[in-house]
């Protein structure tokens, strides 16, 4: 039996940039050793796995290491594989049951919009972890980010801090440790705040655009700027964009994705092949 996958770069308008995620589009729902299996084989930050149940989609996102409860890239790369196979109309939306709710995404004029729950992130001590990783980095303020994508935000002085910040990632390796989210305001123009995301305690060292992070961060600069709509740029290595919009408890992502590998997976009797009647 052999599995679709295919791995899309997203929050990206071109291949090599943003952040690339594996999907495998399944008939049924997979063993989850199996999905575990893949995504340390694919070694990329998270490998989605989705299925048709009842009539919505079933989605699930694991890292090299471990399943995860929200993921934003994996999801915008599920949903444009789901349109680009024809799996789904690419003029319907789609709708995914998670561990973090029913998530939906829909096309929205060149780009992929999904909708989030927002996570207002909270006023906190910073971590010793975290103190050890940031070093000597300027900090002006700290928050506690949970609500499936736990993290430590650490407001810096500048997007030039976050830009050249080398943090000991050891500090942050042991498993169960929250991830690291900085952030900046913006110093280009059509960019509004800057931010990178490091989690080597679910096995990604950095992530190179995170759309869970966002979740957080459109708040953040919401309640600082006055503002519902704002533009963030990731400043990993790959670099992306991500438009944010809050809406009450809801934030709006939107993003682009494209389509980099297609292929096929051995996979075992419990998976489906991926086609639909």
């Amino acid at each position: 039996m052999t599995i679709p996958i295919r791995i899309v770069d997203a929050f990206a308008a071109s291949p090599f940039a943003g952040n690339p995620a594996a999907v495998c589009t399944l008939e049924a729902a997979p063993d989850e050793t199996w999905c575990q299996n893949v995504a340390a084989e694919m070694n990329l930050s998270e490998t989605a796995f989705v299925w048709p149940e009842g009539d919505r989609f079933r989605l699930r996102w694991f890292t090299p290491s471990v399943e995860v409860p929200l993921c934003g890239h994996a999801t915008l790369a599920a949903a444009h594989v789901l349109w680009e196979t024809q799996l789904v109309d690419a003029a319907h939306p789609v709708a995914f049951d998670t561990l973090s709710g029913v998530l939906s995404a829909r096309a929205a004029a060149g780009w992929i919009e999904l909708d989030f729950p927002s996570l207002e992130p909270k006023p906190a001590a910073l971590p010793a972890a975290a103190r050890r990783a940031l070093g000597d980095a300027p900090v002006r303020e700290v928050c506690s980010v949970d609500g499936g994508f736990e993290a430590v935000l650490a407001l810096l002085d500048d997007a030039r801090a976050v830009r050249s910040l080398v943090p000991d990632l050891g500090s942050l390796r042991a498993p169960g440790t929250p991830g690291l989210l900085v952030t900046a305001p913006g110093d280009t123009p059509g960019c509004d705040f800057v931010s990178r995301f490091f989690a080597p305690g679910v096995g990604i060292d950095e992530d190179p655009v995170t759309g869970g992070a966002h979740c957080a961060l459109a708040p953040f600069w919401s309640a600082r700027t006055g503002r519902s709509e704002l533009v963030g740029h990731q400043l990993s290595a790959r670099g992306g964009v991500v438009r944010v919009k809050v809406t009450g408890t809801r934030v709006r992502l939107q993003g682009q994705a494209v389509t980099v590998v297609q292929g096929t997976l051995s996979g075992p009797a419990e998976a489906g092949s991926g086609t639909r009647a």
